[in-house]
């Protein structure tokens, strides 16, 4: 029940239950609400004035013009995602329903540092705005995903390894200064599980995603909500030692984790030892799709050394759903079998009774889903509408 004055809180909440998209009447409100319909009117009023709301087709008519139905608008605001990796972003711009308007991949270097990075992802999201009919007073935030930990609250990153400059750099403020909007921060892998949550598995409660790449990661969803743990380092799968001897050196000065042996990288450098020349991640799928045997048979173990780590995870956690995505993942369904063949040996039946083992739908795009879902849901929060709405 909703109860309360004629005010923006109230209001606010009143618009918490139209999020679900779906077309109510007045009276459908007032019923849901207990308001009374004088109450809601004034209500949407104020909604329809900010544009957050829209009229609706009508409803069925019982005798007598039908009654006006009410509904979301997504097309009110927009917000610019920018999923920023090592060497490139994807940037979009999105409605309020977290649906890709226009997108541009850049060649970017992370290593240029924030301000030269930063500023040309606000200049081609200029370019993107005007491109889909919008200007900057539509925005509504700014989400961006970044390789390397990220202390949420402040949007800060925190001693990233592959991102020199960048080490309490406040990015935030930066954008906001450029951008005049709200700016949210995260790292990539938690923005990837965000995305494929939202945009594929929203039915379930609990999920882990694992990125694997040039390093490996996750992503831990629960009761529908990232897990990001009191510092922000939940999900840190890839320095977990594997469980057996070994003296791999990882470049987290610790030996035996399990993205020094598992990764993209990691296969790279043993095809290579081996004979097979490969670079990267890339490398190792281009071999994998073109059938050589050395490059599936280290995936394929890859997959089983990343399954024995997420054995513990799923005992601990107990999701419903594990998604693998990244770079690697690209390589077919080898690395996904030794993912399934190690968590269905290891964890006990009950935890897998009901658990998929999956490939990333999202693919690429995760990223700039999950950064536009975070900024979404952060500025229609009661408190940020109820904001919006006293301007």
């Amino acid at each position: 029940m909703i109860r309360g004055e004629l005010s923006p809180a109230g209001t606010a909440m009143l618009f918490q239950l139209l999020r679900d998209g779906r077309p109510r009447t007045r009276a459908e409100l007032s019923a849901e609400t207990g308001l009374a319909r004088s109450t809601v009117a004034e209500r949407i009023d104020t909604l329809l004035s900010s544009g957050l709301l829209k009229f609706s087709d009508k409803a069925n008519s019982t005798g007598g013009r039908p009654p006006t139905m009410f509904a979301f608008n997504p097309a009110a605001r927009v917000v610019l995602a920018a999923d920023i990796g090592a060497t490139h972003a994807k940037l979009a711009v999105t409605d309020l329903a977290g649906e890709v308007l226009v997108q541009q991949d850049k060649v970017v270097d992370i290593a240029d540092g924030p301000e030269v990075v930063l500023r040309e992802v606000c200049e081609r999201g200029r370019a993107l705005l005007t491109q889909a009919g919008r200007d900057e007073c539509d925005l509504l935030g700014v989400g961006i995903g970044l390789p390397g930990p990220v202390e949420h609250l402040s949007g800060k990153p925190t001693n990233p390894p592959i991102m020199p400059g960048w080490d309490g750099f406040d990015v935030p403020d930066f954008v906001r200064g450029e951008l005049g909007a709200v700016t949210l921060v995260d790292n990539d892998v938690n923005i990837m599980a965000l995305g494929e949550y939202r945009s594929h598995w929203s039915e379930y409660a609990h999920m882990i995603f694992v990125k694997i790449a040039t390093g490996i990661g996750s992503g831990l969803i629960s009761y529908g909500q990232l897990h990001r743990g009191s510092q922000g380092a939940a999900g840190d799968m890839g320095h977990v030692r594997v469980p057996y001897d070994t003296d791999v050196l990882c470049r987290c000065g610790n030996v035996g984790c399990l993205e020094a042996v598992a990764s993209g990288a990691a296969i790279a450098a043993k095809l290579t030892e081996a004979g097979v020349p490969a670079t990267n991640s890339a490398d190792v799928v281009s071999l994998a799709r073109n059938g050589s045997v050395p490059a599936l048979q280290h995936i394929r173990q890859a997959g089983r050394d990343i399954g024995e780590v997420l054995a513990m995870a799923v005992s601990l956690f107990n999701p419903s759903v594990l998604a693998v995505g990244g770079a690697l993942s690209l390589a077919g369904e080898h690395l996904i079998a030794g993912v399934r063949e190690a968590v269905y040996q290891r964890s006990l039946p009950l935890a897998t009774q009901n658990l998929r083992i999956v490939q990333s739908r999202s693919g690429d795009e995760a990223g700039v889903h999950g950064v536009a879902f975070m900024v979404i849901d952060h500025a229609l929060a009661p408190s940020q509408v109820e904001a919006l709405l006293s301007l």
